[in-house]
């Protein structure tokens, strides 16, 4: 008994001792997200509160006329529905492809890890080398898609199904610049989709997907029914992560067509930079990118609210 307040002076000295090492493991993180981010979220809410240039001496308040004026400019609303037409479109089609890859990828066949690092290296590849790689092969003269559409007699000649041109001009027309930004953004994000899927694939209920196969369930139904429910949770996550990525991302369109032609391409990110950075109007520059900030949040808490829901 007389050891009794030792060991509790002991253990309230081991609990001071654990909760500042916790305390020491996470303020690295703490300071980085303060720091890196929001510092600049703090800095841009004031920006866009204000005049501010880059090459102006003052600084004047102006309270919401940036966002005013933003609802009546014709290219900020066309950037708006150029980002979500890329969004949505990147996100069915990166959903759609990853479920079917990662089902193929689930089964047993000889060269599966190499296929697997195939798959993965659009990912792991620097995503600025990787467009530039895609700006060659849409490139108006020396694509290597042009030339295997001429020949095949789809391209190049009167009466070919995809006109009488010698190019397909992918990055020069708006059409098809801005189906050139979904199918490259498809091909980045669809790697870590797969990997997503496979892993909740992997990770299910080997005797329930057995039962419905003893029942006599199709591969269809199977997949349908039992599969695709149970992993709804995992797609929640698959659609957060793709939607963050492309609704925030700047490098495809950058450097494929920096907004063009004609901003026929331009979306949120771009304008942004081009309007704060490039054209010297930090304030507008500002507000045109606090636009995505509710945007993210709003959507980010539907889909956990639907994925906590769905465990539950």
């Amino acid at each position: 008994m007389a050891d009794s307040p030792a060991r509790s002076r002991f253990s309230l000295d081991q609990k001071g001792r654990d909760t500042m090492l916790a305390m020491g493991m996470v303020l690295p993180a703490i300071l980085y997200i303060a720091l890196l981010l929001g510092v600049p979220i703090v800095l841009a809410a004031y920006y866009s509160l204000t005049d501010v240039t880059t090459g102006g001496s003052t600084v004047r308040f102006v309270g919401l006329g940036n966002f005013a004026a933003l609802l009546h400019d014709p290219d900020f609303l066309g950037a708006v529905g150029n980002t979500v037409i890329i969004t949505v479109a990147t996100l069915i089609g990166t959903l759609i492809l990853a479920t079917i890859q990662a089902e193929l990828l689930a089964r047993r066949f000889r060269g599966k890890w190499i296929v697997r690092f195939l798959i993965l290296l659009p990912w792991t590849a620097p995503a600025s080398l990787s467009v530039i790689a895609w700006l060659w092969m849409l490139d108006s003269t020396f694509s290597p898609y042009d030339w295997l559409l001429r020949h095949a007699g789809l391209l190049g000649h009167p009466g070919a199904l995809l006109g009488s041109f010698s190019n397909m001009y992918w990055l020069g027309r708006p059409g098809l610049a801005l189906f050139s930004i979904i199918l490259v953004n498809i091909w980045r994000l669809m790697p870590l989709a797969t990997v997503i899927i496979l892993a909740g694939l992997n990770g299910l209920p080997r005797d329930i997907y057995e039962q419905a196969q003893i029942d006599g369930a199709g591969y269809f139904r199977r997949l349908f029914q039992v599969v695709l429910p149970i992993l709804y949770p995992v797609f929640g996550v698959t659609i957060l992560f793709t939607f963050v990525f492309t609704f925030t991302d700047i490098v495809t369109v950058y450097i494929l067509t920096r907004g063009g032609p004609a901003n026929s391409t331009q979306v949120l990110t771009t304008l942004a930079f081009f309007t704060g950075v490039q054209g010297g109007s930090l304030g507008r520059g500002a507000a045109i990118a606090l636009f995505l900030l509710p945007v993210l949040a709003v959507v980010s808490i539907i889909i956990l609210s639907l994925i906590r829901r769905r465990e539950i």
